[in-house]
């Protein structure tokens, strides 16, 4: 019995030890996406603090668009209560220097949690992108929020077609 509570002690200081390493790294070991690739990469300018106002950086590689984009749909968790400014959204692309692209409406769809990015022109295909959510006010309370892209390319159906998912973790 000695030994089992001995090992149980270990075990507990190890795993404790190891989650603030992983947490500070902004590694994420079970994810709930399927395929390690649609994790998308993102970074919060003001540290993604429960409450306060921040900057949103969402980035989608070149890799994953093998055709062009003329429009961007992000949906978001029903329990995310965090607001978005819409005209503090800015769409960066390219592979050398970012490019600043024509926007010509954003719909803000709070009853279907998505934002539709209409874009004036097209950005072509390969090109990295980076979506700019500035003045953006986080949920109340901390949590993790698995944010969905979808694009939808010229001449498509109009049925958005999954790119990855950004996994946004907001805590103190």
């Amino acid at each position: 019995m000695k030994k089992l509570i001995a090992t149980l002690a270990v075990v507990g200081c190890l795993i404790g030890g190891v989650a603030p390493i992983v947490q500070a790294q902004g590694l994420t070991i079970f994810s709930g996406v399927r395929n390690r690739d649609d994790i998308l990469s993102h970074s919060f300018d003001f540290q993604g603090r429960p409450g306060n106002r921040d900057r949103y950086r969402l980035n989608i590689s070149g890799k994953k668009l093998d055709t062009a984009v003329t429009e961007i749909v992000i949906n978001y968790p029903e329990y995310y209560d965090g607001r978005f400014d819409t005209n503090k959204i800015e769409v960066l692309y390219g592979k050398e220097s970012k490019n600043t692209a024509s926007i010509s409406e954003i719909a803000w769809n709070k009853e279907d949690n998505n934002l539709h990015i209409y874009l004036e022109e097209t950005i072509e295909a390969d090109n990295p992108i980076e979506i700019k959510l500035s003045n953006v006010r986080n949920p109340r309370f901390g949590g993790t929020y698995y944010f969905h892209a979808q694009v939808l390319s010229p001449g498509d159906v109009p049925l958005p077609r999954y790119i990855g998912t950004w996994i946004l973790s907001i805590n103190r």
